[in-house]
């Protein structure tokens, strides 16, 4: 028999309190735990995922199965859906990450004081962190991966869509990590479906340093209403190209196709594009040509419309819009002070660029725009961690303490100090 909602709810709270005092268990022996033992792990895991691609595939099958039966759109079946290609892609990311440098441990910033002690910083794991996503089970193995390599204990709730796929990638987890001599507990799928495990993820204080939502704006927008941790998060990217007058057209033109075009649906795609009233007749022709030709929807005020008579009228509520979707909102403005301005009022935080010749204004706009990647002639569809080096990502934080812009390995640790004497005692 089915228990009564309020059993459920007690039950879950129970279990989840389990995963929680494993994990900080977990957490406490992987802060000492070598390089070697996690690239071991990592490398394991890999192994054990392509020996198993079959049961993989399997326990996908019976997930997008269902997923049909209750009518999901296609674009999700898509982010749900594993191949033999995608598998093979989950193992290669597990060995990009045991390939990477090991941050924990790593000293820097070494000074000598008057007092003759050394003064440095260490870096160290975070601890446990709980992971929250929707959709798409390779995250189950890339945030293992990651949250692994930098010394942390996680918590993954993968969507309820994908339990049987995130449990089957768990095993594999699992099997790394033993094959290694680590607790298995350093990474724990959350294996129940029920919706009250979310609330409990994150509010266990006590267990749970750190959360990181990956999902849509609904998902984000909860946890940041009712979470009692810190988060790495952003909410939306509506990121932002500006065409100073000072631009070289060719160059804005390009810029301007490949931040919108290069794909839709990603958070660091350009949403609203701003022209300055100068250079407007000049480039904005040519873009509106390419998008027209790429299917791009474009919205635009008054004066992009004398230039662009194919936009449509471009509301307030637009600008402040991420399309994720070939739409484009566009305004031309006077110049690099109403630019900033615009992105200061309805921008996110996310991604903004500038294209411009003029140094000054280059370094202005670098200064001033108040946002995780600021760009100087380059398209915003390189905020991502592999293109900044950090070699993976486990999501990009707007937020300001305590990682920003993409977060990779470096972001799942912090510092503390670290002194040295020589037997100093203080006056």
């Amino acid at each position: 028999m089915e228990p009564k909602a309020h059993e459920r709810s007690v039950d879950v709270r129970a279990y989840m309190r389990e995963l929680g005092r494993a994990a900080r268990a977990a957490a406490r022996l992987l802060a000492r735990a070598s390089t070697d033992a996690k690239n071991r792990a990592l490398r394991a895991m890999a192994a054990e995922i392509r020996l198993r691609a079959a049961q993989l595939l399997e326990a996908n099958r019976a997930d997008v199965d269902e997923a049909v039966r209750v009518g999901l759109d296609a674009a999700f079946i898509d982010r749900l859906t594993l191949t033999p290609a995608t598998i093979e892609q989950m193992a290669d990311g597990l060995e990009h990450v045991a390939a990477l440098a090991d941050p924990v441990g790593t000293i820097s910033d070494r000074v000598t004081r008057p007092s003759g002690i050394e003064v440095a910083r260490m870096r160290v794991p975070l601890g446990v962190i709980g992971i929250i996503y929707e959709s798409r089970p390779n995250v189950t193995a890339d945030a293992a991966a990651l949250c692994l390599k930098a010394g942390n204990a996680c918590i993954l709730r993968g969507g309820s869509e994908a339990l049987h796929s995130n449990q089957a990638i768990a095993a594999c987890v699992r099997t790394g990590l033993l094959a290694a001599g680590l607790p298995e507990s350093a990474v724990q799928v959350v294996a129940t479906a029920d919706r009250a495990a979310v609330g409990e993820l994150i509010t266990m204080r006590e267990y749970v340093d750190i959360l990181v939502p990956r999902g849509g704006k609904e998902l984000i927008a909860r946890l940041a209403r009712e979470a009692r941790i810190p988060m790495l998060k952003h909410l939306e990217g509506v990121c932002h190209v500006y065409i100073d007058d000072g631009a070289d057209p060719a160059m804005a033109v390009r810029i301007a196709d490949n931040a919108k075009t290069q794909r839709y649906a990603t958070c660091n795609t350009l949403e609203t594009l701003l022209v300055a009233a100068p250079i407007a007749p000049r480039v904005l022709p040519e873009i509106a040509r390419i998008y027209q030709a790429k299917g791009v929807e474009m919205r635009g005020d008054e004066a992009t419309r004398r230039l662009v008579p194919a936009a449509r009228t471009a509301t307030e509520q637009d600008y402040r819009t991420e399309w994720l979707a070939p739409v484009v909102s566009i305004r031309v403005v006077q110049g690099i002070d109403e630019a900033i301005e615009h992105i200061a009022q309805y921008g996110s935080q996310h991604t903004d660029a500038i294209v411009t010749g003029d140094r000054a204004r280059a370094e202005r706009f670098l200064r001033e725009v108040d946002s995780s990647s600021v760009m100087v002639n380059a398209s915003t569809r390189f905020a991502d961690g592999y293109e900044y080096g950090l070699g993976a990502e486990i999501g990009i934080s707007t937020d300001k303490l305590h990682a920003r812009g993409p977060v990779g390995l470096e972001g799942l640790t912090t510092q503390k100090f670290v002194v040295f004497g020589h037997g100093e005692i203080r006056a």
